[in-house]
């Protein structure tokens, strides 16, 4: 690219594909679609382009449960669509933004896959699976209504899930996953994306697993390692870059917030 972005001024165009632009006449968006809207996009002075989840996912929750970091969703396109997004956005001085889901996969993921088949499964301790004789571990809500515990019959045990059934929640504390995660983000910095919107991002920590005397949400938002894991995300990823980033913050405060823009900020 031939013009740097100031980001501080940046004037950032969310994209859902799904619906922005059917090039096939599926009655579906795909990227092809944006390509062919990128002059448009241009004209109303937009620096940064950012795109919802384009990956393989079940579409459970629109590609917010994704089955496969390192590929497009058909229904979007292909690799080679996505690569010439990149390109073409870039020769118009328009920056790529991915919207990027690391709390948690779908359970079509092959992580999930291989966790559900067995206790002692290399994969089992990439999710929070726990046993329990009289219902879930702990009465913690999911966002999406109901308990966020889902009983798995594979191996009679529960397994964790903030958002709905089909989303899993990761388990940072394992430094496997953590490493896992790292190389997908180092990924779609090498294949040339300018920036990523981590959806969810500060309840990758959790805490005690404990009932609540509400919905459950103080054991796992903003959790005790949470700069930990993002200070270490930096590090490992783009805080070598110029790229921008941004953070989902959900049910957090204000305080909280301005913490998570400090380079130094502990738990």
């Amino acid at each position: 690219m031939s013009k740097e972005i100031d980001w501080r001024k940046s004037v950032v165009y969310q994209i859902y594909p799904k619906s922005f632009n059917d090039t096939t006449g599926n009655g579906i968006g795909d990227i092809n679609g944006i390509i062919e809207k990128l002059d448009y996009i241009k004209l109303l002075g937009v620096d940064y382009i950012w795109l919802t989840p384009v990956y393989e996912s079940p579409m459970n929750d629109n590609g917010y449960d994704i089955s496969n970091y390192l590929e497009i969703n058909e229904d979007f396109g292909t690799m080679d669509d996505f690569e010439k997004l990149i390109k073409v956005a870039h020769q118009k001085d328009l920056k790529v933004m991915l919207d990027i889901v690391i709390n948690h996969t779908s359970t079509e993921h092959e992580w999930f896959k291989e966790a559900r088949k067995s206790k002692d499964n290399p994969y089992r301790d990439y999710y929070f699976f726990r046993s329990s004789e009289d219902g879930p571990p702990t009465n913690w809500h999911s966002k999406f209504g109901g308990n966020a515990w889902k009983y798995d019959s594979e191996t009679d045990e529960y397994y964790l899930h903030l958002f709905d059934v089909s989303q899993a929640d990761l388990n940072w504390d394992n430094p496997e996953v953590r490493q896992s995660l790292y190389r997908i983000v180092n990924h779609w910095i090498d294949f040339g994306v300018d920036g990523f919107r981590f959806d969810v991002i500060n309840l990758i920590s959790k805490g005690e697993f404990k009932d609540s005397d509400k919905i459950g949400k103080e054991f796992y938002t903003d959790g005790p390692r949470v700069h930990e894991f993002l200070h270490e995300l930096n590090r490992q990823t783009f805080g070598n870059t110029d790229m921008m980033t941004i953070g989902e913050m959900s049910s957090t405060t204000i305080e909280n917030c301005i913490k998570y823009t400090q380079q130094n900020a502990k738990n």
